[in-house]
């Protein structure tokens, strides 16, 4: 047989070289790899990641708490600036009180004298009611002297003259008893079921002392919450009117997070699930835990100040993004101060989905008040009962 026939054997086939073989297997090892990153990266997103829902979009707010006089006035003082921490009641800033205080001694003058009227239609009153029972004896002193001298006319003891002098004094005691009569109810008709003290003169008298009581208390301006102050733009000397802004306060015990979520992200957003935020002030290392608490009642583009025309010229689809209002631990945030505005991240746990989407028109939501000023009336009316009693 030609050797140049015959079939090349397994061991004549030349071996792939080293080099070759160990890409091979770096390629296989490569490809694996990726299957198993696949893998686990869809388990993680299947079990774990497709629950969340995340956004860098949201902030820190609060209540931006304005101080504005409720009178005007002349600044004659200013008692707290940009910064400073205050307490709720504490003065703020005060005004030129004189006008009010000359006002108010007005007041408590005509207050006094109404008092002193009303004591004397008392005092009238029961002077009335005295004449009325004089005068209704002297009624019945006349008519027995005229039956008196009625007997004595017949008996011819004295003139008819006499008892008609007695018939004319009968009736002048009858006019005098109804002339007092008529007095009495003319004045008694201004007194009768009061007092003095309750008088209608004296209280309308009352009301303008505690107006200008209330109106000299309110040239100093408290702090209607404590917080950190703000905003300042007052200056002394400056005439303010009422109702002006002239600083804020800020409640930094009282902050929430307002998430911009994009509307593709809300369908598995409820009510009260958990979230975890970070922000760029703490970094990573401080992780605060909050719940959601409900959603704004429509997009911010709806609450805009220009809305988009979307029915005029080309439209163009955006993706619209609804306000999340999300509740921040008070610990946490009393460990960790955050201030109005700061950004942050949101990741919220989807998982547990037991809760309402919006909130229900019967919740009630959270209250706000201040109590600085509960106390004017009470200073008012104090005003008035030392100046009634000290003229009674």
């Amino acid at each position: 047989m030609n050797p140049a026939s015959q079939p090349k054997s397994a061991i004549d086939v030349p071996a792939e070289p080293v080099g070759v073989q160990s890409a091979r297997r770096w390629r296989i090892a490569a490809a694996a790899a990726v299957v198993i990153a696949l893998a686990a990266a869809a388990g993680y997103w299947l079990q774990y990641s497709r629950h969340w829902v995340s956004t860098e979009d949201a902030y820190v707010e609060g209540n931006v708490v304005q101080v504005t006089p409720q009178v005007g006035g002349v600044v004659t003082a200013i008692l707290a600036d940009n910064t400073d921490l205050v307490e709720s009641g504490k003065t703020l800033v005060e005004l030129n009180g004189v006008d009010a205080q000359l006002a108010l001694a007005t007041a408590q003058a005509q207050l006094a004298r109404t008092v002193r009227q009303v004591r004397g239609q008392f005092a009238t009153a029961g002077q009335d009611r005295a004449n009325v029972e004089l005068r209704s004896l002297d009624l019945a002193r006349a008519r027995e002297d005229m039956a008196r001298r009625s007997a004595l006319v017949a008996s011819g003891a004295i003139s008819g003259e006499e008892l008609v002098h007695a018939t004319h004094a009968v009736q002048a005691a009858r006019a005098s008893l109804s002339m007092a009569t008529e007095q009495l109810k003319r004045n008694q008709a201004l007194v009768e079921r009061t007092s003095v003290d309750s008088h209608p003169d004296v209280q309308a008298a009352a009301a303008q002392v505690r107006n200008a009581s209330i109106a000299l208390s309110r040239t100093r301006i408290p702090a209607p919450v404590g917080g950190v102050v703000t905003k300042r733009s007052v200056q002394v000397g400056q005439r303010v009117s009422a109702g002006v802004p002239m600083m804020s306060v800020v409640p930094l015990d009282h902050l929430w997070v307002t998430a911009n979520l994009k509307e593709s992200q809300l369908r598995d957003i409820r009510l009260g699930q958990p979230v975890t935020l970070t922000t760029d002030l703490y970094g990573d290392g401080v992780v605060y835990h909050g719940r959601i608490i409900g959603q704004d009642a429509g997009t911010g583009s709806a609450f805009a100040l220009l809305p988009a025309q979307n029915a005029t010229g080309n439209w163009i689809k955006v993706v619209q993004r609804v306000p999340v209002r999300i509740a921040l631990t008070p610990a946490e945030v009393a460990a960790h101060p955050l201030q109005i505005g700061l950004s942050m991240k949101v990741s919220v746990d989807t998982r547990s989905r037991d809760g309402k989407r919006l909130v229900a028109l019967d919740a009630s939501g959270q209250n706000y008040r201040t109590t600085v000023f509960a106390d004017e009336m009470a200073r008012a009316d104090e005003f008035v009962r030392h100046i009634v009693e000290q003229n009674l």
